[in-house]
C-alpha cells in the first residue's frame, strides 16, 4: 500500500490551482445551516447491482457511469475492479477524507496535504458460505487508518482532535462500528 500520489495546492479552501475548482465554502454554510435547521433528516441512498458475468457486477448510483465491483484472481474473478470488501474500505477512506476536508474548509485551514491509508483484515475461508462455514467472524475484525494531512500553521495536535472529531460523525465510520438494521429479500 506505498502508492503516494499528493495533490497540492487543490485542496486549499479559497485557491483554485491546477484548474481545479475549491470547495465552495458559501454552499458549504449553507449544508451546514441545513442540517441544524432540520437535524433528524433522512436521506435514502439507491444502488442498483446487476451481475455482468462471473464475479464482476455493474453498480448503478444516480446517473452515473457504473461502479464496477470484481474479485480478484485468487477468489475467481477477473481482477477488474475492487473487490466487495476494498470497495468497501474505499468508502470508509473516502468519507472521512471528505470530512476532513469540509471540517479543515469550515476551520479556515489551508489543507496541504491528505492521504488515508486503510488496511483491514478478515477471514475468508468461509468463501461467501460455501467453504469452511465453522463458527467464526465474519466481515472485517480489525481496520487501521493512516491519516497523513498536512495543514498550514495546525499542530499535528489539532489535527489529531480533527480526525477524532470526523470519525465520530462520519456516516461510512459509523456503519462499520454499529449495528446496522439489514434487510435482505426476494425484489
Amino acid at each position: 500500500m506505498s502508492t503516494n500520489v499528493v495533490l497540492t495546492g487543490c485542496l486549499t479552501p479559497d485557491t483554485p490551482a491546477d484548474g481545479l475548482t475549491p470547495i465552495d465554502k458559501d454552499g458549504l454554510g449553507k449544508l451546514i445551516e441545513a442540517g441544524k435547521a432540520n437535524p433528524q433528516a433522512i436521506k435514502t441512498l439507491k444502488c442498483k447491482t446487476v451481475a455482468e458475468g462471473r464475479f464482476r457486477h455493474l453498480n448503478y448510483i444516480r446517473n452515473l457511469e457504473p461502479y464496477i465491483v470484481d474479485e480478484p484472481p485468487g477468489l475467481l474473478g477477473d481482477d477488474t475492479a475492487p473487490n466487495p470488501s476494498e470497495a468497501s474500505l474505499a468508502a470508509l477512506g473516502s468519507c472521512l477524507a471528505v470530512g476532513l476536508h469540509a471540517n479543515a474548509v469550515h476551520r479556515g485551514w489551508s489543507v496541504k496535504k491528505l492521504e488515508l491509508e486503510l488496511e483491514g483484515d478478515l477471514n475468508i475461508t468461509a468463501v461467501w458460505g460455501t467453504g469452511d462455514t465453522s463458527e467464526k467472524p465474519v466481515g472485517f475484525t480489525d481496520v487501521r487508518v493512516k491519516v497523513d494531512m498536512e495543514c498550514d500553521g495546525i499542530s499535528s495536535a489539532e489535527v489529531e482532535a480533527l480526525i477524532n472529531h470526523v470519525t465520530q460523525w462520519s456516516p461510512v465510520a459509523n456503519t462499520f462500528t454499529r449495528p446496522v438494521n439489514l434487510e435482505v429479500g426476494i425484489g
